[in-house]
């Protein structure tokens, strides 16, 4: 399957809190790290989702916010913390990559600015953060 987004994990269900409308999925992606979603109760029935069960999560670029302090504290339920391993700049954007242990990475779509601004250049460490509710879930 091939999509347009770069961050596509592959985690197993560790915990799986239903609420009555929406239900929160925290997913093992490995390296002691974990990817949580907030998806509806429909979402939860359609993909047959089970604490367990193996599970696809994807994240946009644009949906991940950078931060040089990797212990930032914020709102967003989704904290990976890595080490920069590729700047990618643009006219306007550029596009950072952390790898953040186990083979995977973590891409995020910044404005030069702000990449310039918080100093981020390859073999920093940073932490990438995105909301719950920007995680698509997806099951094969």
């Amino acid at each position: 399957m091939a999509t347009s987004t770069p961050n596509q994990f592959l985690g197993i269900i560790k915990q799986l809190n239903a609420g009555a409308v929406n239900s929160e999925v925290v997913l093992d992606i490995g390296a002691n790290q974990s990817v949580v979603a907030i998806v509806t109760q429909e979402s939860v029935t359609n993909l047959s989702l089970a604490i367990g069960h193996e599970c696809i999560a994807l994240i946009k670029a644009s949906s991940v916010i950078l931060s040089s302090d990797t212990n930032v504290v914020t709102s967003a339920r989704n904290k990976l913390v890595g080490v920069i391993s590729q700047i990618e700049i643009g006219a306007v954007n550029s596009n950072i990559t952390l790898d953040i242990g186990g083979g995977q990475q973590v891409s995020a779509m910044v404005t030069n600015t702000s990449a310039n601004e918080l100093g981020l250049a390859v073999g920093n460490h940073a932490c990438a953060l995105f909301k719950a509710p920007s995680v698509i879930l997806m099951v094969t």
